[in-house]
């Protein structure tokens, strides 16, 4: 990621937004509509306890990759029992790349679950979606997301 800080550091996890939020505001005229909504929301990266709508410590629980050439991907986050009422699926259009690289092994970690995420435009009017799980890092090059809280399972 370019701006958020999300790094395993000697046994522990260490994540810090502030840059990206610094930079934010500077891209609204760059983000697709439904990832400017997404990344915009004031508690996107409220990291203190009691904010539901953090995406931090959501559990990764589902992928769906359409089979079509449609374009379609789906992530979904289940809620972290100590800290969300809901979770959240993100649906992506016009996906052209969708990755998922393994960094290392937590092995006392039954799920992967979020540290981080940011978006960034891409050159070509979408943008880049980048999240930090626990072992994993997700990158989502598309057209546009849109973001739901709800049940997502």
């Amino acid at each position: 990621m370019k701006y958020v800080t999300a790094v395993w550091d000697d046994g522990g996890f260490f994540v810090d937004p502030r840059a990206y939020l610094a930079e934010l505001s500077k891209l609204r005229d760059q983000l697709p509509a439904g990832a400017w909504a997404f990344a915009s929301d004031p508690a996107h990266y409220a990291l203190g306890h009691g904010n539901s709508h953090c995406v931090k410590d959501l559990e990764l629980s589902g992928i769906q990759v359409a089979t079509d050439k449609s374009g379609g991907l789906t992530l979904e986050f289940a809620p972290n029992q100590w800290k969300h009422d809901s979770g959240l699926r993100i649906s992506y259009s016009g996906v052209t790349h969708f990755s998922i690289d393994y960094e290392h092994s937590i092995g006392w970690m039954l799920v992967d679950t979020v540290l981080l995420d940011e978006i960034l435009p891409d050159e070509d009017g979408g943008c880049v979606h980048e999240i930090a799980l626990t072992d994993a890092s997700i990158t989502v090059r598309c057209a546009d997301l849109q973001a739901v809280w709800g049940d997502a399972s």
